[in-house]
């Protein structure tokens, strides 16, 4: 098992390669966070744009000479891809990473740009895994694993030694947790530095491998569902990360796509911070208070910023709809003049901003003389929707929300 001194050496080691990133306190969050004082650590500004470029690069400069020649392979479809491949590059050593078919374009041009020679197998991340461990044993190169390696979580661990530095009164310190490399690293650097500190690591409820492992006291397989916060959706923890977490993290809790959503949004606009939804879990967790805890200095790790350019639009939707900042209604209508009118200047009159109309003669529920109409409004909040509900249905409108 490392220990704080492993910790302490890699960051020695990275110096110049990687970013000591910001820790910035926000007052906007603040506020809404049981009046803690809430600071954000910045990762989503790191090289390659999440902290995987820490465990990485400190896996690589601790392989010999010959094991630098033969180079390094890994299996990722996101950011890990990215950090080994830029480690790589400032390495000088060739770069072999492996990625399931349906990756995102934009990764795949990343992690090319970094110099990584990029080979698309088989659909999932367990079928580029099991390609990736083959070209390993036939080049007779490195497998820079994402998360289970004891050189890899050091490398995690400085950020929670930056944490100290930038903020010595820390009281705690939420973390996303994917398999554990990051909160292992973290939560054992500050806690052997100062065990008063509390460190909670965070997983989307659509993946709570580690909190079942913990509920087991070994590390256990869990089947997921589809999530924003991709980045943390692993299946099974590692074992190494396992056992830090077991002996040094306070506790595992786990947040839903609502507020993982509503936080993008609100990093997005109030902090102009575009953070991947992995990276948003820590924060999410503060604003929806599951920690018990009031006036405390926080920090909320942001581990990640890549977010697929095509997939921002529908992350802001999804947060606009599940803060009430959007809605969708459908309602038959009397096909006459005047009557759209009479419903758009309801609308117009409660302050919504009306950004599409769409009118329907035929359809199965539409009877002759009717028609459907479909409305996309932008709205204040939950309370503005119902508000707009009640105004129609008392104008004698049914209101259905459209798919």
């Amino acid at each position: 098992m490392i220990t704080l001194d492993d910790i302490i050496l890699a960051r020695e080691k990275m110096k110049g390669i990687v970013h000591t990133t910001p820790l910035d306190f926000s007052q906007t969050f603040s506020s809404i966070s049981a009046n803690n004082k809430v600071y954000l650590k910045l990762e989503n500004l790191q090289k390659t744009g999440s902290f995987k470029v820490r465990g990485s690069y400190n896996k690589m400069i601790s392989l010999t000479e010959a094991e630098l020649q033969k180079g390094v392979v890994a299996a990722s479809a996101g950011n890990h891809a990215q950090g080994v491949a830029y480690s790589s590059q400032m390495l000088g050593i060739p770069c072999t990473i492996v990625m399931p078919k349906g990756a995102p374009l934009s990764k795949v041009s990343a992690t090319r740009q970094y110099g990584a020679e990029v080979v698309l197998q088989g659909h999932t991340f367990d079928d580029a895994l099991a390609y990736a461990l083959e070209l390993k044993d036939q080049m007779g190169a490195t497998f820079v694993h994402a998360f289970d390696d004891d050189a890899v979580i050091a490398g995690q661990g400085t950020v929670g030694l930056e944490i100290l530095e930038q903020l010595p009164d820390v009281e705690a310190i939420m973390v996303p947790v994917g398999g554990g490399g990051l909160i292992g690293g973290i939560a054992l650097a500050v806690k052997e530095k100062n065990p008063h500190v509390r460190v909670y690591g965070v997983q989307a409820m659509a993946c709570p491998s580690m909190r079942q492992s913990l509920v087991e006291h070994e590390p256990v397989r869990v089947e997921s569902t589809p999530t924003m916060a991709d980045g943390i959706a692993v299946k099974k923890p590692g074992l190494h990360n396992f056992a830090l977490v077991e002996k040094y993290v306070d506790d595992i809790i786990c947040v839903d796509e609502m507020e993982i959503a509503r936080t993008m949004l609100l990093l997005l606009e109030r902090n102009k911070l575009l953070v991947e939804g992995s990276g948003a879990v820590s924060l999410a967790s503060l604003l929806y208070q599951k920690v018990n805890f009031k006036e405390k200095n926080v920090v909320a790790v942001i581990s990640g910023g890549n977010v697929d350019v095509n997939f921002i639009s529908r992350i802001i939707e999804r947060g606009m709809v599940e803060s009430g900042r959007y809605a969708n209604f459908s309602m038959i209508v009397k096909d006459k003049p005047g009557e759209m009118q009479r419903v758009l200047g309801s609308i117009a009159e409660l302050d919504a901003n009306i950004q599409s109309v769409h009118l329907d003669h035929v359809g199965k529920d539409i009877y002759p003389g009717y028609a459907q109409l479909e409305l996309a409004l932008e709205t204040k909040n939950q309370d503005h929707i119902e508000e707009i509900r009640g105004v129609l249905k008392n104008k004698g409108y049914v209101v259905k929300d459209s798919d």
